[in-house]
């Protein structure tokens, strides 16, 4: 159902990006929309991972320099019949985590410090299986082609304002192009917005499949959820377009499902999980924090005597 709607999505895009290159009224302002617009995103997607890990600081590490967390994610992406990604570590309190790379051959993950501190073993593990269902499921590539029609849609509003034909004969005259200047590239924006929550639904499903206890990612979604109210991430808020590409917002987190929002209100996402371990017989929760106890990492020892990597 979900790969259903994706499609429907994009297809409503597609239509969308030929209806305002039909009321310009000729090809030609289309077409060099579309190649600039493809030629922007091409260039992104060859390079958005290092670009995006580069601006957030991470850092690569291997077996030698976090083995827990290499390891974990070398069984998680084996089962799930991916090679194995290449795992960054960023220097950032709130938890949260993301996943980047053209295809699985060329992907990352990447997590923050804050994350392993924060989160069961049990907890990551669900995390980490959502970003790797992210990859298996090309969602980057997905994003990619909504970018470029939504990017060619943009571009062509504002050539039907500056050049397309005014005459209300034979264009949308200026109070249409006017319109649809603002209406055309929101309606894309929504169309965007709604896909990237679709395929986080799709990954919380895979990816709680992965790790075999729906529960686990269930109750990481919401201490991320409460940690991003209360922890700001400084590099997020200045580069709110990378919004998208975590786990949750790491903004601000919406309530709802508003047209606007660029995640799935994380209640939901969590119905969705509940229902999902009723499904498969498993209502495992991962195992508390023993009482009375200073807060620990997942792998041992307070943070202050350990990194969050042993």
């Amino acid at each position: 159902m979900n790969y259903f709607r994706t499609a429907l999505l994009l297809a409503g895009l597609t239509a969308l990006f030929m209806g305002v290159g039909y009321l310009i009224g000729g090809g030609t302002g289309a077409v060099i929309a579309l190649v600039v617009a493809a030629a922007t995103n091409l260039f992104a997607y060859w390079n958005s991972d290092r670009m995006v890990l580069s601006m957030y600081g991470a850092h690569q590490v291997d077996r030698q320099s976090a083995p827990e967390l290499y390891d974990l994610v070398a069984e998680l992406a084996q089962r799930a019949g991916l090679p194995m990604p290449r795992v960054f570590l960023m220097d950032e309190a709130q938890p949260n985590a993301f996943a980047t790379g053209r295809n699985p051959d060329n992907a990352a993950v990447a997590v923050t410090t804050g994350l392993m501190r924060q989160l069961s073993r049990e907890e990551l593990s669900g995390v980490i299986a959502h970003e790797l269902a992210h990859i298996k499921h090309h969602d980057t590539l997905t994003m990619t082609i909504t970018a470029t029609i939504a990017g060619a849609i943009s571009m062509l509003a504002q050539f039907g304002m500056f050049f397309g034909n005014r005459s209300s004969n034979n264009g949308p005259g200026i109070v249409g192009s006017i319109a649809m200047m603002i209406l055309a590239p929101l309606g894309a924006m929504l169309v965007q917005m709604a896909i990237s929550r679709t395929r986080e639904y799709a990954a919380d499903n895979f990816g709680a499949r992965i790790v075999g206890q729906p529960m686990w990612l269930a109750s990481a979604l919401a201490k991320i959820e409460n940690a991003a109210h209360q922890v700001p991430n400084m590099e997020a808020e200045r580069n709110p377009a990378t919004a998208h590409m975590f786990i949750i917002n790491p903004l601000s987190g919406h309530g709802v499902d508003n047209l606007f929002a660029t995640h799935p209100s994380t209640a939901n996402r969590i119905a969705a999980l509940q229902r999902l371990a009723a499904e498969l017989g498993t209502q495992t929760a991962p195992r508390p924090a023993a009482p009375n106890t200073p807060p620990r990492g997942p792998w041992g020892g307070t943070p202050s005597q350990r990194g969050p990597w042993g």
